[in-house]
């Protein structure tokens, strides 16, 4: 699977070579940190956790 975490900034346009225009979405891709990598043998399944984006004032330790 591929991906892209961001945050949408907006919308443009493009005009292609012959005249099309393709709508564009525009996004602020940031830095991810993995947080969690789940395995088969631990938990059933593949998968890998990201954040995105600055850290929220938790209240307790992670």
């Amino acid at each position: 699977m591929k991906a892209l975490l961001g945050t949408k900034i907006g919308m443009t346009q493009i005009i292609g070579e012959d005249g099309r225009v393709t709508p564009i979405t525009l996004i602020q891709a940031g830095p991810v940190t993995v947080t969690q990598v789940k395995t088969v043998e631990t938990d059933g399944y593949n998968a890998v956790q990201v954040a995105y984006g600055e850290g929220k004032n938790l209240s307790k330790a992670v």
